[in-house]
């Protein structure tokens, strides 16, 4: 159930993504169109695409972090017993949980902080801005505590317990399957 969530959470947040790309692409082409052809420009386009590139950037963590696609290694994991695996994975996962934490606290202060603050152009509390971090902490810590459950209740295979995924996204440790038909 809140793995289906999840899910459907990070395709609305691709969407968003995708959306967020689009509309900093139109604003910067078209701000750049204008200052060199017509003498103009859109007051709001830098500010209003950085503060879209903050938001498409936690996004993409987030997208990427249920993926697992992050940057790691798997040459200790990978060669350890299951159980070696499983304590790993349990101390990686409260690791995270605690920068998820202490990520929460830093973006909770600094929203709160800019409340009463506005934008140089936009003229929009710059709580916004940081609301950004606040909701990339509680999420990311939604996916690390369902991942964490997962573990705990042995729904993850062993594959599953290294959390690095080459480039092909095949689980590491594990030789690519021919296709079907195919004769090795």
């Amino acid at each position: 159930m809140v793995q289906k969530l999840i899910d459907h959470y990070c395709r609305l947040l691709s969407v968003g993504m995708v959306g967020c790309l689009g509309l900093m692409v139109v604003l910067v082409f078209g701000n750049v169109v204008l200052r060199y052809g017509f003498n103009s420009g859109i007051a709001v386009s830098e500010e209003l695409s950085r503060w879209l590139f903050v938001w498409m950037t936690f996004m993409g963590a987030l997208v990427a972090m249920r993926d697992r696609a992050h940057l790691g290694t798997d040459t200790l994991i990978s060669r350890l017993p299951l159980g070696g695996k499983k304590l790993c994975m349990v101390i990686a996962q409260l690791l995270m949980l605690f920068i998820c934490w202490q990520m929460f606290t830093g973006a909770w202060a600094q929203t709160v902080v800019n409340l009463g603050t506005t934008s140089a152009v936009m003229e929009v509390s710059m709580a916004g801005f940081y609301a950004s971090g606040v909701v990339f902490a509680v999420m990311a810590g939604v996916v690390v505590l369902n991942d964490l459950y997962k573990l705990l209740s042995g729904q993850l295979s062993e594959a599953e317990l290294i959390g690095v995924r080459e480039s092909d996204d095949m689980p590491t440790g594990h030789p690519e399957k021919p296709p079907a038909g195919d004769k090795p």
